[in-house]
């Protein structure tokens, strides 16, 4: 009777017009996932840790000094906030 089923959608074969190239114009992908190492298949969370950091360690060296400056900076605005005391660093 088909009270409880749900209806499926109709597939069409639809190509565009103008089109000249390769597999599907509709298939979304990102831009960048050819060069990504950490785009695969599911894996355990150490394998997408270890791939992460491989990832990060091709990286440019003026990259990863980049990225500890702005960290650095960040960290002392969180303190500057949060009134922290940096005296406790320094012997007087």
């Amino acid at each position: 009777m088909g009270l409880l089923k749900t209806r499926k959608n109709k597939r069409y074969n639809y190509t565009p017009r103008y089109y000249k190239g390769e597999g599907s114009p509709y298939e979304l992908k990102h831009k960048f996932d050819d060069y990504r190492t950490t785009v695969n298949p599911p894996k355990g969370l150490k394998a997408k840790f270890n791939a992460a950091l491989d990832d990060y360690k091709n990286r440019d060296e003026s990259v990863n000094k980049r990225v500890f400056i702005i960290v650095a900076v960040l960290i002392l605005i969180f303190l500057f906030i949060i009134d922290f005391d940096l005296s406790i660093f320094f012997k007087s």
